[in-house]
């Protein structure tokens, strides 16, 4: 399944481990920070001792707060702001939705423009043809990864969908790991967080881009994700867990950013301009159904296809058991869904009705290009419909 050749990105420098985040003044300063622009998440409290730290050091900043998943408005503001006050440096300190607005901002202010001149799909897809200013990503939440990914997810109202803006000139400076922000997260948002990372390490290892380097990253992240994702959010996070927890996230974002993703966010990136639900929880409601779908057209009308062994893989190492089938892990990912109380599509306020329109919508996503085969409307309506 790997290619003959491939190449692997990842952010200028990772650094990952306890405590870590008192580095951030020193870091801006050695990238030559004068003025930083902080982009937070919905509580801007959190960001409070960096701010403090960097003042210390004589490093104004100004604030940007991203209340929630976030759209093309958003990166205009905090564009707007950045520019304003003249900063030159940009530190996202959050969950995904504040790093990739971060990501978005960073690219917007070097280079110009409206955030619909580059995006994917809905914009005018242009290329970014200037690095983004400096930027350090911090993750909050252990997730999306988007702090060793090179694009922001952004929303749009009007087209009713989500579209990436995309370049390697997006690649952060620093991605800052610190598995002690996870401490106090709520269990909910560590639920849905983790089954978004478990579907990012998932969907790159049966992607038709699929390599050694992100199958040994995808392999050893959904070892620690079983291991720790229920205890966590069912019992609370102790350092185990939170350092699994944050390897698990960081590895899926280098998995889907060097070998691409599937069915799962395929669907995940329309429902979230549709529903307004969180990315997270919309990954963990079609998992499931995303692999059994998947499974059956590979055994169906692909018998050779190299992916199709992959599925028993999968089932060993999520159940930890050697002799485990296809079908074993597919079931333990649907059990670890209900454990964590994720809702079905239907819950989260998908109609009947709405289904033939989100299959068109899904089908153009750019995350179905690593699908391990192209899915008849057929086989994505019955994806759909066994998440309701």
């Amino acid at each position: 399944m790997p290619p003959a050749s491939f190449e692997f990105a990842t952010a200028n420098r990772v650094l990952f481990g306890p405590g870590r985040i008192a580095e951030v003044p020193d870091l801006v300063r050695g990238l030559g920070g004068q003025k930083v622009l902080l982009v937070t998440g919905v509580n801007p409290a959190r960001a409070e001792p960096v701010r403090a730290a960097l003042e210390r050091l004589g490093i104004p900043s100004a604030s940007f707060r991203v209340a929630g998943e976030p759209t093309v408005d958003t990166a205009r503001e905090g564009t707007a702001v950045a520019l304003e006050a003249r900063c030159d440096t940009v530190v996202a300190l959050g969950g995904g939705s504040a790093l990739d607005a971060g990501k978005a901002i960073a690219a917007l202010a070097a280079n110009g423009g409206d955030p619909l001149d580059y995006l994917e799909v809905i914009g005018r897809g242009q290329a970014l043809t200037k690095p983004s200013l400096p930027l350090i990503a911090i993750p909050t939440t252990a997730g999306t990864g988007s702090e060793v990914t090179r694009n922001a997810v952004l929303g749009s109202k009007e087209a009713g969908v989500k579209a990436s803006l995309r370049s390697p000139l997006m690649l952060p400076r620093v991605a800052l790991v610190d598995p002690d922000l996870l401490e106090h997260t709520p269990a909910d948002v560590l639920a849905a967080g983790g089954l978004d990372a478990l579907s990012q390490l998932i969907e790159p290892f049966v992607s038709v881009r699929a390599q050694p380097l992100t199958d040994a990253l995808a392999r050893e992240g959904m070892q620690r994700s079983a291991r720790s994702l229920r205890k966590a959010v069912l019992h609370g996070p102790g350092p185990s867990e939170r350092e699994d927890l944050a390897l698990a996230s960081l590895f899926g974002g280098l998995c889907l950013a060097n070998a691409g993703l599937g069915a799962v966010h395929g669907f995940a990136a329309p429902l979230g301009g549709m529903l307004g639900a969180a990315h997270g929880a919309l990954c963990a409601a079609l998992l499931g159904a995303t692999l059994e779908v998947n499974l059956d057209a590979l055994r169906t009308r692909a018998p050779e296809h190299p992916a199709l062994p992959r599925f028993r893989e999968l089932a060993v190492l999520l159940t930890g058991q050697p002799e485990a089938r296809a079908e074993d892990g597919i079931t333990w990912v649907k059990d670890l869904v209900q454990a964590l109380r994720i809702r079905g599509l239907r819950a989260m306020g998908l109609d009947e009705a709405d289904v033939p329109g989100l299959v068109a919508k899904a089908r153009a996503a750019s995350s179905m290009k690593g699908n391990p085969l192209v899915l008849t409307d057929a086989e994505l309506t019955s994806l759909v419909q066994r998440s309701m």
